[in-house]
């Protein structure tokens, strides 16, 4: 498909990564053409600079004969302006990147007036996610999740005790027919291989046919869905901390913002209601201990600099938060952030990403996905004839750690596979697949047959 990008930033450059990897024609429209020359040297993707709010640079480039607009600029105006007049010029299908809250409660209204084909907001996105973290019991909403005839469940280690301190290769007998495709550790979502060892505070993922899995699921999950979390403190009162502290408040969380800068803490404090707004600097943890961090069910650190978050989710867990969530918009730091025993890192680039990579693909290869802890995307998909993937043992395929098939459905059957199991055309295939590998992702389902695609991501 022929897909242009207008905007050539970390989102633009993100999704564009993604796209190559599923062997599109993209090309990246930018009115700066010294960044286009970095993006140039990155990655492989034509490069046009121009002003996309121009109707002429779109005809100059035939925006007719392109499959996908994504308008990705800094605007939200720019954004829906430039969609609108793509797909006016003939462009089959537009999406624009919309962040300002005041269009929240009107996506639907521009997307009718604009002409619209979808609009994405990232901090709208990662919201979702840390409000199903630390709200809903569970990340796959009543504890199972079905795609065709397997079904998912995802639940505490500690409620199967046979199965601490295992390694994957080892539970066979406790998890007859099932596989475990996941593993949540310290929020950090691991994609096992038979080696990895399942600890107590793990949480493990879990895919089998629906009835096997609906008899552990009634052995191993706590009733209820929801948490009792009742305070929250949001560091950082941007568009991210607006949407949480709007959502946690609506559902009766007791909501705690601290915010620098006093115009925007202004703004909060009169477009939220039953939200405590404080400006003060949370990098003086004085002024945290003061607002009584360590009595805080949760803290999220959602500012707008990776450094910031990481240092005040360090602290926050330092003063025994339960529950610790930072917004890292850098891969490295998200590693980082995990590693020393913060709850979850999320990525808004990743799961933006993702909901674009999604709506292209549409209903001709991916059927169904489902996003884990925001890490991670469980999809099903249809094995079509020239895909890389068919007629090879799996152990053959040379799949990159952060991905693995889950399960095949073949007519009737479901296949819980092992490494001498064969994918064949018109099975539909359960993978899941972490967000940090979305290029590699869009190879493997690949069936465009235009070129050889290999599945190890370059270093």
């Amino acid at each position: 498909m022929k897909i242009l990008i207008v905007g050539a930033g970390k989102l633009g450059v993100k999704v564009a990564s993604a796209l190559l990897g599923g062997d599109h024609d993209v090309t990246i429209m930018d009115i700066d053409e010294a960044l286009l020359k970095r993006v140039g040297s990155q990655i492989d993707v034509m490069t046009v600079n121009a002003n996309a709010k121009e109707t002429k640079a779109l005809m100059n480039i035939n925006i007719a004969s392109y499959d996908f607009l994504i308008a990705t600029t800094g605007s939200d105006e720019q954004n829906i302006v430039i969609a609108s007049f793509a797909k006016k010029l003939g462009c089959s299908k537009v999406i624009a990147r919309v962040r300002d809250p005041e269009h929240m409660s009107q996506f639907d209204f521009i997307k009718d007036t604009m002409n619209i084909d979808s609009i994405v907001n990232p901090d709208l996105g990662i919201t979702q996610e840390i409000y199903k973290y630390i709200v809903e019991k569970y990340t796959l909403g009543n504890g199972i999740f079905t795609m065709g005839g397997a079904s998912l469940i995802e639940y505490k280690v500690f409620k199967h005790p046979d199965l601490i301190n295992k390694h994957v290769s080892e539970v066979g007998p406790y998890l007859p027919n099932m596989l475990v495709i996941a593993v949540s550790r310290n929020g950090k979502i691991i994609i096992p291989n038979g080696d990895t060892l399942i600890e107590e505070n793990d949480s493990v993922y879990v895919i089998g046919e629906k009835e096997p899995i609906e008899e552990l699921n009634a052995k191993v999950h706590e009733r209820g869905k929801y948490t009792n979390l009742q305070k929250v403190m949001i560091v950082g009162g941007g568009k991210t901390g607006f949407f949480l502290a709007q959502k946690l408040s609506a559902f009766g969380v007791s909501v705690k913002i601290v915010e620098k800068s006093k115009e925007r803490c202004h703004y909060l404090s009169t477009h939220l209601k039953n939200v405590m707004v404080l400006n003060g600097d949370a990098t003086d943890f004085g002024l945290l201990e003061e607002e009584n961090i360590d009595q805080m069910g949760a803290v999220v650190t959602a500012t707008g600099f990776d450094e910031d978050n990481l240092l005040l989710a360090l602290n926050a867990k330092r003063h025994n938060v339960k529950y610790v969530i930072a917004k890292v918009s850098r891969a490295g730091y998200a590693e980082i952030i995990t590693d020393m025993g913060i709850d979850m890192a999320l990525n808004p680039l990743d799961i933006t990403t993702s909901a674009i990579i999604r709506f292209i693909q549409g209903y001709k290869k991916v059927l169904t996905s489902q996003l884990i802890q925001g890490q991670a995307e469980i999809m099903e998909i249809v094995a079509t004839p020239r895909m890389k993937i068919l007629n090879k043992p799996l152990k053959e395929l040379g799949l990159p750690s952060g991905m693995l098939i889950a399960a095949i459905h073949r007519g009737n059957q479901v296949i819980i596979p092992n490494g001498n199991t064969k994918i064949i055309e018109d099975d539909r295939v359960t993978l899941i697949s972490l967000l940090s590998d979305l290029d590699v992702t869009e190879g493997l389902i690949n069936d465009t047959g235009r070129k050889k695609f290999n599945l190890f991501r370059r270093k």
